[in-house]
């Protein structure tokens, strides 16, 4: 693996008028990392590629790749390939065409393109469609090609914005998995944006995860899952996502809809929070807090229940067919190391 295509944001600004996009974000990426930037629409990472790709200014901070300042580059001189949500293939080319075009733009010479459009090609398997037009692809084979005409050049860097977005629910699975062994063969250095959580768990090595305009966790997916570091980290992953209550914590136990329960943390004084429990964690149980079924989605292998507490709603996800009742009453209680607490106030992991 290449020791290329480390990348650096150090107090990133992005303005558009009066609205601040980015909120001085940095952000350190490993050379040969797969980091995936996660977030709503509007979050700040679709931004944030486009900096690295330098297709947008920053209004303040620096961009440095591989410890060489590159704020100011042009992006023909940053050594970096970017796939677009939409493509961006040439429709008069042919698909070689298409995969070739930047080798073609620095002056590779003819044979070498040749050599290299193949070698590309056969990377995504569609070594078979080069004499094709892209109006003559399905979108996954557009997709491919995509992928193909940026690596053809073996960038140092290698950025994706939602690629995946415009194919089928189970071409998007395959592709997937097949972008991650290609990233995986080829060592390099890729930042994939995205706002599908279960495309960032299961392709990343770390995650950054945005919310209006700020980075608020780094980590890898099983910690982002497992110790989200604010409700609203807590509240976009999982899926279903967590359960969210305002509670109150006393010593080692916490109470909601009148029933106490404990908690795997202690504190002194006794504070209101933000209890968090994973749907999958929420147990029916012999006794707990009380609650009623709203409805029952049976899933096939699993299944979910909607609870309502009193005016809190709850959701309950279990394995095999359901065994509940819409308008059936039941108790709810969870372990205590399945609890995540949050100050009230600043959203702030306290356990």
């Amino acid at each position: 693996m290449s020791d290329k295509g480390k990348v650096r944001l150090q107090g990133v600004v992005k303005r558009h008028g009066e609205t601040t996009v980015l909120h001085g974000v940095d952000l350190e990426i490993r050379a040969g990392e797969f980091f995936v930037l996660l977030g709503p629409s509007g979050s700040g990472k679709t931004t944030t590629l486009r900096i690295l790709a330098g297709l947008e200014a920053v209004s303040g901070g620096r961009v440095l790749m591989d410890d060489a300042d590159v704020t100011d580059t042009d992006p023909g001189e940053r050594d970096v390939a970017m796939v677009f949500q939409s493509y961006a293939l040439y429709p008069h080319m042919t698909v070689a065409e298409n995969i070739g075009f930047p080798l073609r733009m620095v002056g590779t010479p003819r044979a070498a393109i040749e050599q290299a459009v193949k070698d590309a090609a056969t990377r995504v398997s569609i070594g078979h469609l080069l004499a094709r037009r892209p109006g003559q692809l399905s979108g996954g084979q557009q997709q491919r090609v995509a992928l193909a005409r940026a690596i053809v050049r073996q960038p140092r860097l290698f950025l994706l914005d939602e690629p995946l977005s415009n194919l089928d629910a189970k071409l998007r699975l395959e592709t997937r998995l097949e972008l991650r062994q290609l990233q995986r063969s080829l060592g390099v250095t890729t930042v994939y944006v995205t706002h599908d959580q279960e495309e960032a768990m299961t392709l990343a090595d770390r995650v950054a995860v945005f919310m209006d305009g700020r980075i608020v966790q780094v980590a890898t997916p099983r910690e982002i899952y497992s110790r989200p570091s604010r409700i609203a980290v807590a509240g976009f992953i999982g899926t279903p996502p967590m359960n969210l209550v305002p509670a109150t914590w006393r010593g080692d136990s916490v109470e909601f809809g009148g029933t106490s329960h404990t908690v795997g943390a202690s504190t002194a004084q006794p504070r209101e929070v933000m209890l968090g429990v994973r749907p999958g964690e929420l147990r029916i149980a012999p006794q707990g807090t009380a609650a009623r079924v709203e409805y029952v989605e049976d899933l096939g292998d699993h299944h979910v229940i909607d609870l309502r507490s009193g005016d809190m709603r709850l959701k309950v996800k279990a394995d095999g067919q359901p065994t509940l009742r819409e308008g059936q009453s039941a108790q709810l209680g969870f372990a205590p190391e399945a609890a995540h607490l949050f100050d009230r106030a600043s959203g702030e992991r306290l356990n």
